[in-house]
C-alpha cells in the first residue's frame, strides 16, 4: 500500500517530467507552429479533404458565431469576425492540427458580465490583456501546467456556465420584451418572473420546434434511423439546418418573431474597419482581474479542446505553440471589432468528423465564412433570434457533464465539496470567485492529501542510537514529521533513512537545517541514507550535503548504525 501510494505522489509531484513526453516539441524553435509540420507530406487528397471539412465547419460556425455574440450583448458580426480572423491566424499559428478557433460557450457569461459593467471599450481592453497573458503563458513555457486543473473543478465550473448560458437565452427563447439583462443570476431570475406574462406565443412556438429538430438530428435520428441513412443526413450539420429551416418558414409565413435585421439591422457585408480602444490607467485597472480570468478560462478551454482532438486523430498538440497563437488572436480581436476567442469544441469535432488533416482546415472554415459574409449578408439578416437562442440552449446543455452529480457518491467529500462549490459559487456569485475558490480549495485537498501520504517510521531504537524512515515528500505541509523526531531525540545518533524520500522542498531543506542545528546543539551526529536524486540536488544547493559532511551521507542504515557503534 506504501509503495503504492508513493508512487502516485512520485507521479503527482514530479510532474514537470511530463514534459518529457513532449521533448520532441521542446527542442523545437520557441515559436513552430502546427502548419509547418503537417505541410510537410501534404497532398492534394489531404487538401482535398481539408477543404470539404472546413467549408462544412464555416455552415455550422455561422449560426453559432453570432449566437454567442448576441449572447453576449455584442453585434452578430462579432462573433464572425471572430471565426473568421481569429479562426485563419490560430490555424495557422498555432499547434493544433485539427482545432478550430472562436467564440465559445465558455466565454459567454464573463464577457457578459464585462460588458454589462466596463462596456464595449472595457471587453476590448480585457481580451488585449487575457492575449498578452497568454503569449507570456506560451513563451513561459506553462502549457503543459495547465493540463493539471483538477476534474473537480472543471467540471463544476462548466456545468455553471452553462447553466448561465441556458439563463440568458430565456429572454430571446420566449420572446420577451426585455431590453437588456443583468449579469447575475438573481436579476435574470427577477426580469425573467417579471415579464413572464409578455411570453411571445410565435416565438415560443418557433424556438420550441427548433429545440425538437436540435434533439432529433443529434440525439434521435442515430436511434430510429437505419446507419446508412442516419449517416448521409448527417452530414448536413445540425445547426445550419435548423437556421435554414426556420429562416425559410418565417420568410415565408410572415412569421411574426424578431429577426437580426430587426433588432440589429442585419450584418455588413464584409469586415469592419479597424477599431482602437481607448486606453487608460484606470480602466486597465478596473478590467485586470477579468483579463486574467479570460486568459485562464481560454488556456484551459483551448487545451483541453486540443487534447479532445488529440484523442480523435491520435496526435498530440504543442501546447505552448497554441497558447501563443491563441494570445496574439487575443490580441488582435480588439482591433477588428472581434471578442474573446478559444478552442471551439463542437466545430472541432465537425472538423474532424468530416476528414479534416491538417490546420489548412481551419483557415479553409475561416475563408468560407468570410465568403457567406460577403455573399449573403442581406439573407442573414432574416434569421430569427429565437432559433438561435434555442441552437444555445441546446449547445449549453451539450457542454454540461450532468452525470456529474448523480455520480458524486463515488467520490471522498473533499472532491464533492470542490465540484459543488465552483458550481453555486459560479452561478450565484460569478465565474471568477468561482475558478479561485475550486483552485483553491483543490490546493487545500492536494496539500492535505499529499501530508497525509508523508510519513516516518522506526526501524531501529537504542538509548543511544535512533533510526527514522522518512517516506513521501518532505515539503511544507509535512515538516511537522521532523519537529516530531527533534523532540525525542537519541544520546548520541540519529539516523535518516531516506530510501521512501521522494522530494524535498526549501521548507522541507530548512526543516532538515534546523534539526541539524539541534542535533549539533546537543552534540548528536546526524546521518542520512539512501538520498534519491531530487533530496541530494536540494541538498547540495542549499549547502547542507556540505555542512552534513561526506562521512555522515550512508547508502543505507544498517551501514550508519554499525558505523556508529564502532
Amino acid at each position: 500500500m506504501t509503495d503504492s501510494l508513493n508512487l502516485q505522489l512520485l507521479i503527482f509531484i514530479s510532474s514537470y517530467r511530463e514534459k518529457q513526453a513532449y521533448s520532441g516539441l521542446m527542442q523545437r524553435p520557441v515559436f513552430h507552429p502546427q502548419l509547418i509540420e503537417a505541410l510537410r507530406d501534404y497532398n492534394r487528397q489531404r487538401f482535398v479533404k481539408d477543404v470539404g471539412a472546413g467549408l462544412t465547419v464555416s455552415m455550422v460556425a455561422l449560426p453559432i458565431s453570432m449566437a454567442f455574440a448576441i449572447a453576449c450583448g455584442l453585434q452578430p458580426e462579432a462573433g464572425l469576425v471572430t471565426a473568421i480572423v481569429a479562426g485563419f491566424l490560430i490555424a495557422a499559428l498555432g499547434g493544433s492540427r485539427v482545432q478550430i478557433s472562436g467564440a465559445a460557450g465558455g466565454f459567454v457569461v464573463m464577457v457578459y458580465g464585462i460588458v454589462h459593467l466596463h462596456g464595449i471599450n472595457g471587453l476590448m481592453l480585457a481580451t488585449l490583456m487575457s492575449g498578452m497573458w497568454l503569449l507570456l503563458m506560451g513563451l513561459l513555457r506553462l502549457g503543459v501546467l495547465i493540463r493539471f486543473t483538477p476534474v473537480a473543478v472543471i467540471t463544476g465550473f462548466t456545468n455553471g456556465i452553462a447553466v448561465l448560458i441556458g439563463m440568458l437565452q430565456l429572454k430571446d427563447f420566449l420572446g420577451l420584451p426585455i431590453q437588456t439583462m443583468p449579469a447575475d443570476v438573481f436579476g435574470i431570475v427577477s426580469v425573467i418572473s417579471t415579464h413572464l406574462h409578455q411570453t411571445d406565443l410565435p416565438t415560443l412556438m418557433l424556438t420550441l420546434s427548433c429545440l425538437l429538430v436540435l434533439a432529433f438530428w443529434q440525439l434521435l435520428m442515430p436511434r430510429w434511423l437505419q446507419p446508412s441513412v442516419s449517416q448521409r443526413l448527417s452530414m448536413v450539420p445540425g445547426p445550419m439546418l435548423v437556421m435554414v429551416l426556420a429562416t425559410v418558414f418565417t420568410y415565408l409565413t410572415d412569421w411574426p418573431v424578431a429577426t437580426i435585421g430587426s433588432r440589429f439591422g442585419g450584418i455588413p457585408s464584409g469586415l469592419p474597419a479597424m477599431n482602437w480602444p481607448v486606453m487608460s490607467l484606470a480602466q486597465f485597472q478596473a478590467v485586470l482581474l477579468p483579463s486574467v480570468t479570460l486568459a485562464v478560462l481560454g488556456a484551459i478551454s483551448s487545451l483541453m479542446c486540443a487534447r479532445a482532438s488529440d484523442q480523435m486523430i491520435d496526435d498530440r498538440h504543442d501546447p505552448n505553440q497554441e497558447l501563443m497563437a491563441q494570445g496574439l488572436a487575443n490580441m488582435v480581436m480588439p482591433f477588428v471589432g472581434g471578442m474573446p476567442v478559444t478552442g471551439a469544441l463542437a466545430r472541432t469535432v465537425t472538423n474532424v468528423k468530416n476528414g479534416a488533416t491538417s490546420p489548412v482546415a481551419g483557415m479553409v472554415h475561416a475563408l468560407g465564412l468570410l465568403l457567406i459574409v460577403w455573399l449573403a449578408a442581406p439573407l442573414v439578416s432574416h434569421i430569427p433570434l429565437g432559433v438561435l437562442s434555442a441552437l444555445l440552449l441546446f449547445i449549453a446543455w451539450n457542454m454540461g457533464n450532468w452525470r456529474a452529480f448523480t455520480q458524486l457518491s463515488q467520490f471522498r467529500w473533499p472532491y464533492r465539496f470542490t465540484m459543488l462549490a465552483v458550481f453555486v459559487l459560479t452561478v450565484l456569485v460569478d465565474l471568477s470567485t468561482g475558478m479561485a475558490v475550486g483552485l483553491a480549495a483543490a490546493c487545500l485537498t492536494f496539500i492535505y492529501r499529499i501530508s497525509s501520504l508523508t510519513n516516518r517510521q522506526l526501524l531501529h531504537r537504542t538509548a543511544n542510537t535512533q533510526v527514522w524512515a522518512l517516506n513521501g515528500a518532505l515539503f511544507f505541509g509535512a515538516v511537522a514529521l521532523l519537529e516530531l523526531i527533534a523532540n525525542d531525540l537519541p544520546d548520541h545518533t540519529l539516523v535518516l533513512d531516506t530510501q521512501g524520500l521522494i522530494y524535498v522542498d526549501s521548507s522541507g531543506a530548512d526543516a532538515l537545517r534546523n534539526l541539524l542545528l539541534t542535533c549539533e546543539q546537543q552534540q548528536i551526529q546526524l546521518m542520512l541514507c539512501g538520498l534519491n536524486p531530487q533530496p541530494l540536488d536540494i541538498l547540495q544547493r542549499t549547502g547542507l550535503l556540505v555542512r552534513l559532511e561526506a562521512h555522515n551521507i550512508l547508502s543505507d542504515w544498517q551501514t550508519a548504525v554499525r558505523v556508529a557503534t564502532e
